[in-house]
């Protein structure tokens, strides 16, 4: 047998990153700078961009894919299912997100380790996703309280093992096996205007208030579970104590949890408004949202009735 040594070298890359864009002209810059010291092929899926996002893609050297855009879970299994990945890893980032250059040299050391080095025994228990801790930026400020730090997200995993729950909102990456956690942040640096973080949210809302309605699809999802990963975690206290509270009351419990016990006072003037805007107004908006298609519905299924006693 051959020595690894003595075999030869493949020019594969190691690493694809997908980036989603829709007029990131602003943020792509330093996303795409954030990826060097990778050995990555680069994508850009863009949804119909009207600015100078695709030229500043093409410029660093991105592949530039249109794709039209009906959901964050829709586009990135779309992206996985149809970009020529050549890789054997896959990341996944939004434009606004950037790589710090420790986890940049974490991830290139992770994945050219050799197997034992990973605590990995035989084929069956190799790692086949990682998870990268979020760090959130927010008027310029990191938000370090509230329960907001440190945040995990699984964005790094083997090609062919990994796919986006779907769901219209809150959704996360599943990877078939196992999974562990990666030491070193990545960025998330959240719009500065905001009128455009609240534009941006009370659309969300909208998604999440029909979610919440629509429950589980049937398909492979989160798996809820207290003692699980952080994402499993946080997935079983949304469903569970918050998801069982009363309407309106549960948002402002929440903000108080967060900004008095968590500590987010902690986070200054920038963390009064993220913590009261993300805490409390977005989860009030999608319990009004959430509030009123009940509404709807039930005086809709009122009418139905009516009409088929008057028909009788």
């Amino acid at each position: 047998m051959p020595s690894n040594e003595n075999r030869p070298k493949t020019c594969e890359p190691q690493i694809a990153a997908i980036i989603l864009t829709c007029n990131e002209e602003i943020n792509l810059p330093l996303c795409l700078a954030s990826l060097k010291g990778l050995d990555a092929e680069i994508f850009v899926v863009d949804s119909g961009s009207t600015d100078r996002t695709r030229e500043i893609a093409v410029a660093a050297g991105a592949k530039v894919l249109e794709h039209p855009f009906e959901n964050y879970a829709a586009q990135r299994n779309w992206a996985q299912n149809n970009l020529p990945i050549r890789s054997e890893w896959i990341l996944h980032l939004d434009a606004d997100e950037r790589l710090t250059p420790d986890l940049v040299e974490e991830i290139r050391d992770v994945l050219r380790a050799r197997p034992e080095t990973l605590g990995v025994a035989s084929d069956a228990d190799r790692i086949e996703g990682f998870l990268l801790r979020k760090r959130t930026f927010f008027m310029g400020r990191w938000i370090r309280h509230g329960g907001h730090y440190p945040s995990y997200h699984l964005r790094l995993f083997r090609k062919g093992k990994g796919f986006c729950e779907e769901r219209l909102y809150d959704q996360h990456f599943v990877v078939n096996g196992k999974i562990a956690t990666l030491k070193h942040d990545y960025l998330d640096v959240l719009c500065s205007d905001i009128n455009t973080w609240i534009e941006r949210h009370t659309r969300w809302a909208e998604l999440e208030a029909k979610q919440l309605l629509m429950g589980s699809n049937g398909k492979a999802q989160v798996r809820p579970a207290l003692f699980g990963s952080p994402i499993e975690r946080r997935r079983w206290m949304r469903n569970g104590l918050y998801g069982r509270s009363p309407l309106y009351l549960r948002a402002f419990l929440y903000w108080v949890y967060r900004y008095f016990f968590r500590l987010g006072f902690l986070d200054g003037k920038e963390g009064f408004v993220f913590h009261f805007m993300q805490g409390f107004w977005f989860r009030l908006l999608v319990d009004i949202k959430l509030d009123k298609i009940r509404k709807q519905e039930t005086s809709e299924g009122s009418d139905q009735k009516s009409e088929v006693r008057r028909q009788a």
